[in-house]
């Protein structure tokens, strides 16, 4: 059964972004005339997940606000970091308030139109599989290090050419802080992905559609990209 429960990462400070989105925190950057929170939310709800934990920092009142308690039929748990925790820290403190035994996990400035059912079913008994896409320049991403569909580690970041990166979206389990204790405060892919340890992670491979709306650039092309993809087949890959 697909887990329905996920944790949403909307703590960035969008520094790239803020030429030309400075008034908003980088998760409600305009896309077709809303915000791109709400077009990931409602994608959540569309696959099935009824609750989620919004872990927010800068200008997390802000995205309080704009969301609220429910949105799209969910449930929204709203888990305000006081001092920057990096996505790792950000995510171990959120998975304290889940209840499910594995939740999703995504960012909130990234559009990944996975199956979150594919990816349940990848390596069920995993403590954490997450979406990997192929794209043709690796060196913005950094890259992943694979033995069939076993994590490894992360690749040597500068290199540059096609490459499988994180896309991502994550799916783990729910005793993860107590079973790998980290600092506080730290970042997801170097102090978990880099080295997993004992831990068993997996990726699965996606070609869905993937946009990360970081950059200007990105943002522009988002404006029409997403909303087409939110409505047609290719929201989702096996839709």
């Amino acid at each position: 059964m697909i887990p329905r429960e996920a944790v949403v990462l909307a703590g960035g400070l969008g520094t790239r972004l803020r030429p030309v989105v400075s008034d908003v925190p980088k998760p409600l950057a305009p896309v077709a005339g809303r915000p791109f929170l709400f077009w990931l939310l409602e994608a959540l709800a569309r696959q099935g997940i009824a609750r989620v934990v919004l872990a927010n920092g800068y200008m997390g009142d802000r995205i309080e606000q704009d969301v609220g308690p429910r949105f799209a039929g969910m449930e929204i748990t709203h888990a305000r970091e006081e001092v920057p925790l990096g996505t790792g820290g950000a995510l171990w403190a959120a998975l304290r308030l889940c209840r499910e035994e594995r939740v999703f996990a995504l960012n909130g400035d990234t559009w990944l139109g996975v199956s979150l059912a594919a990816m349940a079913e990848e390596a069920p008994a995993a403590d954490i599989v997450l979406a990997v896409r192929r794209v043709e320049d690796r060196s913005r991403f950094g890259s992943m290090r694979l033995e069939g569909n076993r994590v490894l580690g992360l690749a040597e970041k500068g290199a540059s050419g096609e490459g499988l990166v994180n896309g991502g979206v994550y799916l783990l389990r729910r005793d993860l802080p107590a079973r790998r204790p980290m600092p506080e405060a730290f970042n997801l892919e170097t102090g978990i992905l880099a080295e997993p340890g004992t831990l068993d992670v997996r990726a699965h491979v996606t070609e869905a559609p993937f946009l990360d709306i970081g950059t200007p650039e990105d943002h522009r092309a988002a404006q029409t990209l997403i909303p087409a993809w939110a409505a047609g087949p290719a929201a989702r890959e096996n839709a």
